[in-house]
């Protein structure tokens, strides 16, 4: 059986996707279904939050608990924080320059996790000076990029002590590395990614370890002799801004704060553009109707100016919409003076006239003094010539430096041994809470017949489309055995590639059927028939379904969660067709089926034995490989917090288990 499996699936690896159409059974166009309901389910969550701020701009009341009500949504969805350590600051280098001197400071976030900054002091200050948190985007160079310079040299110049930071996957921080320090990936935008993916596994997320080094960076500036403690502000550009905003919903220290080119997660930009990268995606957001403007909101009435490019990719209607609620919560407040737009008819970037805009804003609200504010020429350094390491990595400066794929497969190694006192009968309960499933996993399906197709060896192939309410629905192919002799058996097959891949599957079909055994071929949401096309998700971010993985993760209904309510509408088509209902069901899957259907497994009985082709076995696998594609599909946020897929496997034990590697 196992050779005759192995042949099977190696078929399926081996099968290049192509167009079948006659065995595709959804009559429209099927492959953005699944877009579609996501979409709309974000818009339902949503619509909510629109009522809410209509509601509570009616009065000043209403938009502080507004405000607040936002804040704890944030902070919820964010987890716990690490503990504060010492910093253990060292300045390792000092440049002056005209007007201002630049020193080259390292500190721990965390233990033996290194953040690298450049710190611009103006020359010859009298008494203490405002601070400032220049936080970055995704430029390779970070810290070092000519236009984060040149932001940094007109705040000094105008009396700001002004830190900047390099974040993690750039400047001097990559994490994603090989023995030689080199980054795995190309681009913080992948990288980002990729952690975001693993550290979700473990409770966490590149937002939250972004977050805790931006605030540390504010503890390490708040140490500053030069600096004021009550006149302190935050900018960035881009995913700075994005960073910014992030810190804004979480740290009251910041007094004046300013967003350039503002990107982050919400209901227009995921509709117009798709999901962003890790360091912008916070799982859970849409589910706590949390939308672009709400960070900003939580900053509310402090004075928050917005900077944008009218001929900016982010979208510049986003940016009015997003600035005219924020203006709401304002004006509810009484203070609609501490809230600006500035629109420069340029694109993405904190260009010149915005940087001077920025500059201006800080002064009007830190020194009382709104004067334009001319940048000049300024004159920039090498990247090289500021770093704040020796070699230009923390990783290989600092050989007992810990990166995040090393911190979060420590964690998980340390969150396996507590799950050792999980008993197995709790595990259908935890996978229920987990995937946030319906309770009312087996409510009965309905079934629209369709044509019926011959395959190879004249298979005959009823198509159906099974539907239940609220779910999308899941296109099938079943065969039957001729004449009316019992089905003894159920064979349902999920394959990754698609149902397809199997409808001319020479042999197999027929020798199910001369078996008496019944087949059923379907489609789970976002394979075969119904995949997401491919100009929609980026390769960049190594997952050919990235924007329907993201999405389903914002309205926090992940993909997994969802497919398995698909097995289990097939499952029920079975438990209702009089032919079929009596006999066992074995269930076959590959690819990024197989966790699903192990999930369903474990959940139910009706599933007599589960057969899985090579693939995840492990969430934890994902932090030892974590430059493979595609298991961001597979994503549960906190999962190892709960259990993982070895632990399932062993619940079902070998005689429901079978695994088949394919060569």
């Amino acid at each position: 059986m196992k050779n005759f499996l192995l042949t099977i699936l190696s078929l399926l690896s081996a099968y290049a996707v192509r167009a079948q159409k006659p065995y595709d059974v959804l009559d429209w166009k099927a492959n953005v279904s699944l877009n579609t309901a996501l979409v709309q389910q974000m818009r339902d969550q949503y619509a909510t939050r629109r009522t809410d701020l209509a509601r509570a701009g009616q009065s000043e009341a209403g938009v502080r608990a507004y405000r607040d009500s936002v804040r704890a949504r944030y902070r919820r969805l964010l987890g716990p924080l690490p503990a504060r350590t010492p910093l253990r600051a060292q300045i390792t280098g000092t440049l002056p320059r005209d007007g201002y001197r630049i020193e080259k400071v390292v500190y721990a976030s965390t233990p033996r996790h290194r953040v690298t900054a450049n710190l611009y002091v103006p020359a010859n200050a009298a008494g203490k000076l405002p601070g400032v948190l220049l936080l970055c985007g995704h430029e390779a160079e970070s810290k070092a990029t000519e236009s984060y310079q040149k932001t940094a040299i007109l705040f000094a110049k105008n009396g700001f002590v002004v830190l900047v930071i390099d974040p993690i996957s750039q400047g001097e921080r990559y994490q994603l590395v090989g023995p030689e320090g080199k980054p795995l990936t190309r681009g913080g935008t992948t990288e980002h990614t990729l952690l975001n993916e693993e550290s979700a596994l473990v409770g966490t997320s590149t937002i939250a370890d972004q977050l805790w080094d931006n605030v540390r960076g504010l503890d390490y500036l708040l140490t500053r002799p030069e600096v004021d403690t009550e006149r302190i502000g935050a900018l960035g550009n881009s995913g700075g801004a994005t960073q910014t905003a992030y810190l804004l919903g979480y740290d009251e220290r910041v007094k004046v704060a300013a967003l350039c080119s503002y990107v982050a997660s919400g209901e227009r930009v995921l509709e117009l553009t798709g999901p962003s990268d890790g360091c912008v995606m916070i799982p859970g957001a849409g589910q706590a109707r949390l939308d672009v403007a709400d960070w900003p909101i939580m900053f509310a009435p402090r004075p928050l100016q917005i900077l944008a490019g009218r001929f900016d990719f982010v979208d510049y209607g986003l940016i009015q919409d997003a600035y005219a609620e924020v203006k709401q919560v304002y004006h509810g407040f009484g203070q609609e003076e501490k809230v600006s737009l500035f629109t420069y008819d340029d694109g993405h970037g904190i260009s010149q006239p915005k940087r001077e805009a920025a500059v201006q804003w800080f002064r009007q609200w830190l020194y009382n003094d709104p004067r334009p504010v001319p940048e000049g020429k300024l004159a920039t350094l090498k990247p090289e010539e500021l770093w704040s390491t020796s070699s230009g990595q923390v990783t290989t400066t600092f050989k007992d430096e810990l990166t995040i794929p090393e911190r979060n497969l420590t964690l998980a190694r340390q969150l396996a041994s507590g799950r050792r006192k999980n008993r197995p009968e709790a595990l259908p309960g935890l996978i229920r809470q987990q995937l946030q499933l319906p309770a009312q996993l087996e409510a009965p399906v309905a079934v629209e017949w369709k044509e019926t197709v011959l395959g190879k060896d004249n298979v005959a192939l009823r198509k159906l489309i099974i539907r239940r309410a609220g779910q999308v629905p899941l296109p099938a192919l079943l065969a039957l055995p001729l004449g009316e002799a019992p089905v003894t058996k159920v064979v349902l097959w999920l394959p990754e590639q698609g149902k397809r891949t199997l409808a001319d599957s020479t042999g197999l079909l027929a020798g199910y059927l001369r078996q008496n055994y019944a087949v059923l071929l379907t489609d789970l949401r976002g394979l075969g028939e119904t995949t997401d096309p491919e100009q929609f998700n980026d390769k960049k971010f190594y997952n050919r379904e990235y924007r329907n993985a993201l999405l389903a993760l914002h309205v926090g209904q992940p993909l997994l969660g969802q497919r398995v309510v698909d097995v289990f509408m097939a499952l029920g088509f079975v438990g209702q067709e009089p032919r079929l209902r009596a006999a066992p069901v074995e269930v076959y899957a590959t690819g990024r089926a197989a966790p699903v259907a192990l999930h369903a497994a474990v959940l139910t009985p009706r599933i007599a034995r589960l057969w899985t082709g090579a693939g995840l076995t492990s969430f934890q696998q994902v932090l030892e490989q974590p430059t493979a594609r595609d298991w961001y599909s597979l994503v549960l946020p906190g999962v190892l917090r709960r259990y993982d897929l070895p632990e399932l496997a062993a619940a079902l034990g070998p005689g429901r288990l079978q695994s088949v590697a394919t060569p």
